[in-house]
């Protein structure tokens, strides 16, 4: 033992691996440069030798460690730590080995217990013995007592393929990097977009990013939460609360903390509802996290056209007890307001819910699924029967009820439809797709949950599903902020043009007035084809009504549409195509008769308020509707919702003017006192215990055992990569024979190809 070894601490140690030692020089790279190193490390090669290096001092092991990263910077090779010895006793380290990256040889691991043989990465160790040791002084100092510079390999000579070394690639390990990694992750930007815009945003000293290096730095930052994930999804919603004092949320918990489902929406959402509940799509079939519980999203369409989101849950299962769960609550929720009509896929357990908790709601099937079972249930009929296709698409089009059923006993007849078939049972469904039984219900222009899947292609953006659950809900809110950025987009441009018309008819000026930017140029295209493609015969006149038949030239009469106009004193027209009825816009046929019976403007009843801007920002007591929402019981929660909103506007409005909030303080005291008058007033008491309700719900929250989900749920939902469910007979189109016109095989492979080819030969 040599002198210097006589200071090292007793030998009574143990002998840990560490591998991610690296880590040690982040804290000094902003003092490091890639064109410059250490001044301890001499720039020749020549001058830096064993000799000048054994015994050198170092107050920590962090600038040991970054002495010798400058050395093999310079002389192109990479380092780590190899092993480090501690002294049982205190758990203090003594010894630290650094060796070059290339030291030892990768382990054998034994065949997997399936038998098959793991596939090997290309190999990085090859024996090198290149190492610098270091050993800590009495004095807590440390110096170099071994150091080796016998390399086995090749180094590298340019400064690039050396900055590619692990050890000299320290800028994602960074501080300042990480952090902005993982505002980016949180912004929605995936590690490829990250890494993009992180390389754009660095020096050309440093080295490139990669999509690998912020796949780890982010899986390193979300260990922090693994385990805790429901938990900092209720922290969110509880500390929104403290904000937003109209947010609803609610969550099912198991016996043992594990969530079941849980539901929520902010008071923005709920004023929504208030304004464009009429017609709601619900949808389970996307997945946003690992746990792959599916996000239920109840999708509505603003005054714009645009999709809005009223609430979001995720959910255990997809049983019909979990979604009278969420009905429920999502009533609750809404101040008891029943959505005229729901349009959802054929879930027969969703189908029930419905019926239970929305029983005045009319129930619509999306025509996108339909259309896909159809693809795969009507192949048989139509390879059966020639005209079978023809006749499917006339009773499924009937306008009447009338015709749908007459046509229904003929093609069941005709085409010997069993009970038990997929026909039979969609006829046994028919209110909920037919369109002859759905002319009388608002469905604000949409028949399928395409909504919903628009929906989910936008947050593809924001989540994916490997999104932790705590992170989830603040993707979510960034999506939502972006889709009502959009709205306040089209407000403004609105507000801040003037529509283009096709004409000076004061009809279309009207409309122009009166509707959405967007909106008007769906009136726009009806209003072009009622002036310059249609026209009319009529079928019968009276005192009160005139009956009309409207439709194109070129298109067979049958096709045509039957228009009654009504000659009372208020007018009323109405269309057999049901446009106005199902989409709120008077159809082209309706314009047609109202601009040949000279109808100088359009009637107000026929602009419907909620494709105005009024459907927004109007305010008044019809806005509301007062007048349908009290009952015998009292005013209703929806009641005091609207004028608790009209109430918070004024305040907002007045706030800049003290004249007008004195005005509204002064009106408040007269009610306040007149309401004093009327009954006595509310014990302090009972005011103090009603308050606390809501308090108490967030209080107690973090004292309840929560714990994540065992793992994932098994659900019909999407799957990881978030695109629409695809049928069976939506896949890769069959092989078809340029030659026979056979399927299943190509020209060059037809064996009635060959045999000709051949007997021509012979001949």
């Amino acid at each position: 033992m040599n002198e210097s070894e006589a200071d090292v601490h007793p030998i009574n140690t143990q002998i840990t691996e560490e591998v991610d030692a690296e880590d040690l020089s982040i804290a000094t790279y902003e003092s490091e440069k890639i064109n410059c190193v250490d001044a301890n490390v001499e720039s020749d090669k020549d001058e830096v030798n064993g000799e000048n290096i054994l015994g050198k001092v170092f107050d920590t092991t962090d600038d040991a460690y970054a002495f010798y990263n400058d050395y093999a910077f310079v002389h192109g090779f990479g380092i780590r730590i190899h092993t480090t010895c501690k002294n049982k006793g205190t758990n203090e380290p003594y010894r630290k080995t650094l060796v070059c990256d290339k030291e030892g040889f990768k382990r054998e691991d034994g065949n997997t217990s399936s038998g098959h043989e793991k596939k090997r990465r290309r190999e990085v160790r090859i024996g090198c013995k290149a190492m610098l040791r270091i050993s800590k002084r009495k004095d807590g100092k440390w110096f170099v007592d071994l150091f080796d510079d016998t390399h086995n390999h090749e180094l590298s000579i340019t400064p690039t393929k050396v900055m590619k070394h692990r050890s000299h690639a320290k800028f994602h390990r960074t501080m300042e990097c990480k952090s902005l990694m993982v505002q980016l992750n949180q912004s929605g930007l995936k590690p490829s977009q990250i890494k993009k815009t992180i390389n754009a945003m660095k020096t050309s000293n440093e080295p490139d990013v990669t999509s690998k290096q912020c796949v780890d730095v982010l899986s390193e930052q979300r260990k922090h939460n693994r385990g805790r994930e429901f938990y900092g999804l209720i922290k969110h919603l509880q500390d929104k609360a403290l904000v937003d004092n109209d947010q609803y949320y609610v969550v099912d918990l198991c016996s043992d903390g594990c969530p079941r489902n849980i539901f929520w929406a902010d008071g923005r959402s709920r004023d929504d509802f208030t304004k464009f509940g009429d017609v709601v799509v619900f949808d389970v079939t996307y997945m946003t996290n690992k746990f792959k519980m599916p996000f239920a999203p109840f999708t509505g369409v603003n005054h714009h056209g645009q999709s809005i989101l009223f609430g979001g849950a995720l959910l255990e299962n997809e049983k019909e007890e979990t979604f009278v769960w969420l009905f429920e609550h999502f009533l609750k929720c809404m101040f008891s307001k029943y959505p005229n009509a729901i349009i959802t896929d054929q879930d027969k357990a969703m189908g029930n819910a419905i019926k239970k908790v929305f029983p005045n709601a009319r129930h619509r099937f999306c025509a996108w699924h339909i259309k896909k079972h159809e693809l795969e249930h009507l192949r048989p009929y139509i390879s059966r029967y020639s005209d079978f296709q023809e006749s499917y698409k006339e009773w499924v089009m009937s306008d009447t009820i009338e015709e749908f059923e007459t046509m229904w006993e003929v093609i069941r007849d005709k085409y010997k439809l069993e009970n038990n078939c997929w026909i039979t049972d969609m006829y046994n469904q028919r209110i909920h797709w037919a369109k002859a039984f759905l002319k009388d219900i608002f469905l604000a222009g949409m028949t399928t949950s395409g909504r919903s899947e628009s929906i989910n292609s936008f947050f593809d953006d924001f989540v994916n599903s490997s999104t932790m659950l705590n992170d989830f809900l603040v993707q979510y809110d960034k999506a939502v902020a972006s889709r009502r950025a959009a709205e306040e987009d089209e407000d403004f441009k609105t507000m801040n043009s003037r529509p283009v018309l096709s004409s000076i008819h004061p009809i279309e000026a009207k409309a122009g007035e009166c509707y959405t930017r967007k909106v008007f140029e769906i009136f726009k295209k009806e209003w072009i084809e009622a002036t310059n493609n249609l026209t009319h015969e009529t079928l019968s006149k009276s005192t009160e009504e005139i009956k009309y038949r409207v439709g194109q030239l070129n298109v067979d009469k049958k096709y045509w549409r039957i228009v009654s106009f009504c000659l009372l004193k208020k007018m009323h027209v109405t269309c057999s195509c049901a446009k106005y009825e199902t989409c709120g816009i008077l159809c082209k046929h309706i314009l047609y008769v109202m601009k040949k019976r000279h109808v100088d403007t359009l009637p107000s009843h026929y602009i419907l308020p909620r494709w105005t801007l009024n459907a927004r920002y109007k305010v008044g007591k019809r806005s509301i509707g007062l007048e349908e929402m009290n009952n015998k019981n009292g005013v209703s929660a929806y009641t005091l919702w609207c004028v608790r909103s009209n109430f918070n506007k004024v305040i907002e409005q007045a706030k800049d003017s003290p004249s007008e909030i004195e005005n509204v303080n002064n009106i408040l005291i007269k009610l306040l006192q007149e309401q004093e008058i009327r009954k006595k007033p509310i014990p302090v008491e009972n005011v103090s215990q009603g308050s606390c309700v809501r308090i108490s719900q967030f209080d107690m929250t973090p004292q309840i055992s929560v714990r994540d989900p065992v793992g994932p749920t098994n659900t019909k939902g999407r799957p990881k990569i978030a695109s629409r469910i695809k049928s069976s007979v939506e896949g890769p189109k069959k092989r078809t024979c340029s030659y026979c016109q056979e399927l299943g095989h190509y020209a060059t492979s037809c064996s009635k190809r060959k045999v000709d080819e051949s007997l021509q030969e012979k001949q």
